[in-house]
């Protein structure tokens, strides 16, 4: 926190504020997932990374919320927002309560499918989601007023507990140390919703939401969660794959090869977070906004390019640092990992710029891709290498239709 407050009395842009909170962020979830892999061992790691995928899969589920959020946060006006902000927090309670309680109901079953040593993480998971939704519509009203400063704190706090209690935990408590891992999320989501910002907005007098302005809000609420829901079967199933299809220690070693393999991904995200409310503000004012996709587009690109070299020049040196030495034989693999969530992270970039404009087209191309991603781990899961390799190919293909839609949409 001190860090931040630091940073805003050196004059820095809240946009670069937010930046620099995001890389301490995906910083520090990355140091909270390597230590757990180096306290762990492969096996046990396997069952944290199911509760890691499980909590990036409702990350996506959430992001719906947020991204709806964001939008009407920018297009509705005083009269209309406390009214849109009420119904929103709702919806996203009954969501995030339903969700929870399968999750509770099922975790025997989860249990099974997934062969983890216990049902109770799936259990107190559970307890933990109705938070994480309530926390994504604040971070969605943040984000669409442009308060980068708040944004920033949300996701800093939300770190630096699921970091600091979660190995302060493991250090004292001599219980089951997924157990524990569950835990630290479920408190970690708790203060994650603070700075609160919304009350006083909602407090407000609400105007009415016309029939027209409600279907609009509907259906972009049923387009972005079809398109998260195509970001989880792209960005998780793999790993719940791997660990229903392999032995506990691959499904561990893949886990540290999907978790380095994404940064690419996890950093162009806060590019995401900074496309949406800049082109939907730029389309309101009528001004172009393509010159800002290929902005993003470039940096995302620059960076790629940099972790795919660093990963295929010194792939064990790597490994070893990150996680080591009982990770070295997946470091073959890193290389071709991150292509496959670079040309993800290109692609999503494409995607969401056409969803902030109401386009929804590129959101069925990765549907469809999503998909196909699956069926083709279902049929072609010989070994490790085999998983990567197919996803490399589905990527592409979702990369290249995603540019010729952009091309085919400026010729229109």
């Amino acid at each position: 926190m001190q860090f931040i407050t630091s940073l805003t009395r050196k004059k820095i842009s809240p946009e670069q504020l937010f930046m620099l909170s995001v890389l301490v962020v995906n910083g520090g979830n990355y140091i909270y997932n390597l230590v757990l892999g180096r306290l762990l061992g492969p096996a046990q790691f396997a069952d944290a990374a199911i509760l890691i995928t499980f909590l990036l899969v409702l990350s996506f589920l959430a992001m719906t919320f947020q991204l709806v959020t964001a939008k009407y946060a920018v297009l509705l006006e005083n009269t209309q927002l406390p009214s849109f902000l009420k119904s929103i927090l709702k919806s996203s309670l009954l969501v995030g309560i339903i969700a929870g309680l399968m999750l509770i109901l099922f975790s025997g079953q989860l249990q099974e499918i997934f062969h983890t040593t216990s049902k109770n993480m799936f259990v107190i998971f559970g307890v933990a989601v109705p938070f994480y939704f309530l926390m994504s519509v604040n971070r969605g009203f943040l984000q669409g007023k442009n308060d980068f400063k708040g944004l920033a704190l949300t996701y800093q706090s939300e770190m630096l507990v699921r970091l600091g209690l979660t190995l302060l935990l493991l250090f004292v408590l001599k219980i089951d140390p997924i157990l524990i891992v569950a835990i630290g999320i479920l408190v970690s989501l708790i203060l994650g919703l603070f700075p609160f910002k919304m009350s006083s907005i909602i407090q407000l007098p609400s105007g009415n939401i016309d029939n027209h302005l409600s279907k609009q809000i509907k259906r972009f609420f049923l387009v972005t969660l079809f398109y998260e829901l195509t970001q989880i079967i792209i960005n998780n199933s793999d790993i719940l794959l791997v660990k229903h299809y392999f032995e506990d220690t691959e499904a561990g070693l893949y886990a540290s090869l999907a978790l380095i393999g994404r940064v690419v991904y996890f950093m162009a995200w806060m590019f995401v977070m900074l496309l949406l409310p800049k082109v939907i503000t730029l389309q309101k004012e009528g001004k172009e906004t393509q010159s800002l996709l290929f902005k993003y587009v470039g940096y995302i690109t620059l960076l790629c390019a940099f972790i795919i070299a660093g990963t295929a020049l010194f792939p064990e040196l790597v490994v070893e640092i990150l996680f080591g030495n009982a990770y070295t034989d997946i470091a073959p693999l890193l290389w071709k990992y991150a292509i496959a969530t670079s040309l993800f992270a290109i692609a999503n970039i494409f995607s969401y710029y056409f969803l902030s404009l109401g386009k929804y087209k590129p959101v069925i191309i990765s549907g469809v891709m999503g998909l196909a991603q699956v069926v083709l781990i279902i049929f072609y899961h010989k070994n490790l290498e085999q998983v990567v390799l197919v996803q490399i190919l589905a990527m592409t293909i979702l990369m290249i239709m995603q540019v010729v839609y952009f091309i085919a949409s400026k010729k229109s």
